[in-house]
């Protein structure tokens, strides 16, 4: 990846990756020829599969990998032989990676006191610290004590109580349920407001992603596919995999016929021709997808509507509560899935027949 995206060409950002390669042997390419900008006071968020290159571009960030080519720089000093110690970095993992010895307070303590810290410093830092999280009064429990989730809370406190530049944090709700997961989200985005310090997060979850970040770096086989914000990169996804790693979508293939500048049209297998996006690298002749999320298609018509649509059978509908996910059958034996508003399915026909999905223009991407 040979850009430098950064969030605001105004702001100088505080952590550049130039060229960074990882191989742990000469067939294995972890990370390949990364270069980023992490802007100061961001949330940035790495997002990918098992095996992407995310956590270890997190690690060498940290200091506990290192690069086999390229330099990683922090403010402008080049850190990429530092020892973790001397990096100013505040870490979070999944494990939590407490002292189950020590009280709460001591865990939260620990970087101060090896930091030489004053004790009246440190317990007013500590305090502040498990007030920021929900922990105060809870400074004389031990580990075993807590929740889950109120162990994290205290690992995360850790980490804030020095005042590191940046908070690194790997995988930190892997071990929670999905309640308390999207609970601590919340608070972890709130604490970042508050604080304003620079947060790197990395997880394989989209939702996490989505919900959290200013911006999100989409990695897949060790470079980064696309970063932005998350509405563009969920709305605009640049591939086929940011397209399909990021929420649901329809992907139908077809042979592009016509492509001016931003838009383009796609012939599907069945002889129909849609419109929409253009997507780089597009041109008539090549083979595409054309990329429509579930929710992006509003209605259903009948089979004798016109305009860019498509003609299916209806397979089945289910409820899910605040939407219904319809399932429609269309060319070529593909299966396009909807999600409708229940208010918009009460005319729908049955199992079986044949109806037209209309395709909003604006929300249809064509992808080489």
């Amino acid at each position: 990846m040979t850009e430098r995206p950064t969030a605001d060409p105004a702001v100088p950002p505080i952590v550049s990756f130039r060229s960074v390669t990882k191989r742990y042997d000469p067939k294995s390419t972890v990370v390949d020829d990364l270069s980023l900008d992490i802007v100061k006071g961001e949330f940035l968020t790495l997002l990918g599969p098992s095996g992407s290159g995310k956590t270890t571009t997190l690690m060498m960030l940290a200091g506990f990998e290192w690069p086999s080519s390229g330099r990683i720089f922090m403010d402008g000093q080049d850190i990429t032989d530092l020892p973790p110690h001397k990096r100013d970095l505040g870490v979070v993992f999944q494990s939590y990676a407490l002292f189950p010895h020590m009280s709460v307070a001591d865990n939260v303590a620990f970087p101060l006191a090896v930091r030489n810290v004053s004790a009246e410093e440190k317990k007013r830092r500590v305090a502040e610290a498990l007030e920021l999280v929900h922990l105060s009064g809870f400074g004389d429990r031990k580990p075993g004590q807590l929740s889950g989730g109120q162990q994290q809370r205290v690992a995360l406190a850790r980490s804030l109580v020095y005042r590191p530049r940046i908070v690194l944090m790997d995988e930190p709700l892997g071990a929670l349920d999905k309640a308390l997961r999207e609970q601590m989200q919340l608070e972890i985005k709130q604490i970042h407001r508050q604080l304003g310090v620079t947060f790197v997060y990395v997880t394989h979850d989209q939702d996490e992603a989505l919900t959290m970040s200013d911006r999100v770096a989409v990695f897949h086989e060790g470079r980064i596919q696309q970063i932005c914000s998350p509405v563009e990169i969920y709305r605009r996804p640049r591939t086929r995999f940011v397209a399909s790693f990021l929420g649901e979508t329809n992907m139908l293939p077809g042979t592009v016929v016509g492509a001016d500048g931003a838009m383009a049209e796609i012939k599907l297998a069945n002889g129909v021709v849609l419109r929409g996006l253009a997507g780089e690298g597009i041109a008539a002749g090549k083979e595409a997808v054309l990329v429509v999320r579930p929710e992006a298609i509003p209605e259903i018509h009948a089979a004798d509507a016109g305009g860019n649509a498509i003609e299916g059978t209806l397979l089945d509908q289910l409820f899910h509560g605040d939407h219904v996910r319809v399932r429609i059958t269309v060319a070529g034996g593909q299966t396009v899935q909807l999600k409708l508003r229940p208010q918009a399915c009460s005319g729908l026909p049955a199992a079986g027949e044949t109806l037209r999905l209309s395709i909003p223009v604006e929300e249809a991407l064509i992808l080489a």
